[in-house]
C-alpha cells in the first residue's frame, strides 16, 4: 500500500513539474517577434482638396510571440534622423492596421516641422506593447512626404485704392477675398473721408469706377465717409455694394453696454473668422454688429445665439474668436510672446519687449522683420521672466535656423541681422522654434 501511495505521490509530483515547464516555455517570448510594417506608399503629396480621403495605409501582421498575448500597437511619426524620443504617437490599440486621411497626415507631419509644399522625409516605426514592460520595435520605414498650408486661400489679385483708403496707392491695395459665391468678392476695410475704387494688382492697368451700385473699366471715383466698411464686388456682372460694417464686444466688462465704440474684432481670411484681443473686467459681454443692438449675439457654452444670453467673464487679456457661419465663439487667456536680449533695441526688459502675434490658423505664435545685433536673447511670455525660453543647449548657443526650446534655458546668439521667427508652443513637452534671416 505504502508503494502504490509512493507512486501515486511521484506521479503527481511529475505532473505537476510538467505542467510547470510547460507554462514556463510559453512565457518565453520568440526572439525577433517584432512587428514588421508596411507601408501602401513611400511617397505621399497630401491633397487639401481630398482632406477626407485616404492618403496612406499602415499595416502589420501579428507577430508569433510564442505564446497567448493580447498586444496593443502604436505607431510612431518622427522626423527624418530623429531617434523617436519627441516622435508623434497614434495609438492602434489591437489592430493590425490604420488608415490616414490626407488631413491627418498633413497635421501629423506639420507637427513635425514639415514645411508646406516642401517634400520632407519622416521616420514610421511601429511598436507593439506587452504590458507595460515589454515594448518591440519594428524596423524604420522612411517616408517621404509632401504638405499642404492649412491657412485657407481666400486672396484675389483685387483691391481697395483711393484717398479715402491708402493715399491712392502710397501703400498697398485693401484686399478683395473670395466668397462662397463665384465672382462675388468681399472686403472689410476701415475708411476716412475721400474716394476709393477697385483696382488689380496694385497697378492702374485695370480698374473699376462708377455710381448708384454699376461700375464699368475706368469709371468715376466712388466718394465715401468715414467708418468701417463691408464692400461687396463682382468684378463679372460689374456690381458693388458699400455698407457700413463691423463687429464687436459690447457688455459691462467691455465698454459699459455702448457708452464708447464696441471693442473691434478683426476679419482673418486665413481661417474665415473674426478675432481681436480685448481687455475686459469683471462682468458680462455680448458681440454685436455695427455698434448697434439691432443684431447681436449671446450664449454660454461656446455656442451663440442669436439675441442670446449675456456671456459673464472675469477680469483679464482674452482672445475672442468668433465663427459667424457656425455661430460659435471661444474666450482664451492671452499674453503675448516677445523677445527680449541684448540684441534688441529693448534690451534685457527695460522697455516691453518687442512682440509675436498669434497665427490662428497655425496656432503658432510669429514675429517678422526684427532687427537683432550680436548679442543675446530669449524668449518670454507677457514682459515677465516667470515664464522664458532659451536654448536646449548647456551654454549660449548661437540661434541656428530651427531647433527645441527649453523652458529657463539658456541664452542664445544672434548673428546681426533682420529676422522672422516663429515659435510653436503647441506640445508643451517638446516647445520648437524656426529662425528665417531675411537680409
Amino acid at each position: 500500500m505504502k508503494t502504490i501511495q509512493k507512486l501515486f505521490l511521484f506521479s503527481l509530483v511529475f505532473v505537476l513539474a510538467l505542467g510547470c515547464k510547460k507554462e514556463e516555455e510559453q512565457a518565453i517570448l520568440n526572439t525577433g517577434s517584432v512587428p514588421v510594417a508596411t507601408l501602401s506608399k513611400s511617397t505621399v503629396v497630401l491633397n487639401k482638396d481630398g482632406a477626407d480621403q485616404e492618403a496612406l495605409m499602415i499595416s502589420w501582421a501579428k507577430p508569433d510571440y510564442g505564446f497567448s498575448a493580447a498586444p496593443s500597437y502604436t505607431i510612431l511619426f518622427d522626423k527624418k534622423g530623429g531617434n523617436f524620443s519627441k516622435a508623434t504617437p497614434v495609438e492602434v490599440g489591437t489592430d493590425l492596421k490604420k488608415s490616414f486621411k490626407n488631413s491627418d497626415l498633413n497635421s501629423i507631419v506639420l507637427g513635425l516641422g514639415l514645411l508646406p509644399g516642401v517634400a520632407g522625409d519622416v521616420d514610421v516605426r511601429v511598436i507593439s506593447s506587452l504590458g507595460a514592460s515589454t515594448v518591440l520595435n519594428s524596423s524604420v520605414n522612411t517616408l517621404k512626404a509632401t504638405p499642404y498650408s492649412t491657412k485657407l486661400d481666400l486672396g484675389t489679385n483685387w483691391g481697395v485704392v483711393g484717398s479715402a483708403a491708402n493715399d491712392w496707392g502710397a501703400r498697398p491695395d485693401f484686399p478683395f477675398y473670395k466668397t462662397d459665391v463665384p465672382n462675388a468678392l468681399v472686403a472689410y476695410v476701415t475708411l476716412i473721408d475721400g474716394e476709393i475704387k477697385f483696382r488689380q494688382d496694385n497697378k492702374w492697368d485695370v480698374n473699376l469706377g462708377g455710381s448708384a451700385g454699376t461700375l464699368k473699366a475706368g469709371g468715376d471715383n466712388i466718394a465715401v465717409k468715414a467708418g468701417s466698411y463691408k464692400i461687396s464686388m463682382n468684378p463679372i456682372s460689374l456690381t458693388y455694394k458699400v455698407e457700413k460694417y463691423s463687429w464687436g464686444v459690447v457688455g459691462s466688462a467691455a465698454n459699459n453696454w455702448g457708452a464708447t465704440p464696441d471693442l473691434p474684432l478683426m476679419y482673418d481670411a486665413t481661417v474665415d473668422l473674426w478675432a481681436g484681443v480685448v481687455t475686459l473686467t469683471d462682468g458680462e459681454i455680448k458681440i454685436r454688429k455695427d455698434n448697434d443692438w439691432g443684431t447681436n449675439f449671446g450664449g454660454n457654452g461656446g455656442v451663440l445665439k442669436d439675441g442670446g444670453d449675456n456671456i459673464a467673464v472675469k477680469k483679464g487679456t482674452y482672445l475672442v474668436v468668433v465663427d459667424f457661419k457656425k455661430l460659435t465663439y471661444t474666450i482664451t487667456k492671452y499674453a503675448p510672446w516677445g523677445i527680449v536680449g541684448a540684441a534688441t533695441i529693448t534690451g534685457w526688459g527695460d522697455k516691453p519687449d518687442q512682440k509675436f502675434t498669434y497665427d490662428l490658423s497655425t496656432e503658432t505664435w510669429f514675429i517678422k522683420g526684427i532687427v537683432l545685433k550680436a548679442d543675446q536673447f530669449k524668449f518670454r511670455l507677457g514682459d515677465d521672466w516667470g515664464t522664458n525660453f532659451g536654448t536646449t543647449a548647456a551654454a549660449a548657443q548661437a540661434i541656428g535656423t530651427s531647433g527645441g526650446l527649453k523652458s529657463g534655458g539658456e541664452n542664445f546668439i544672434a548673428t546681426p541681422g533682420t529676422y522672422d521667427f516663429e515659435l510653436n508652443l503647441k506640445d508643451a513637452s517638446n516647445p520648437t522654434y524656426k529662425a528665417t534671416k531675411v537680409k
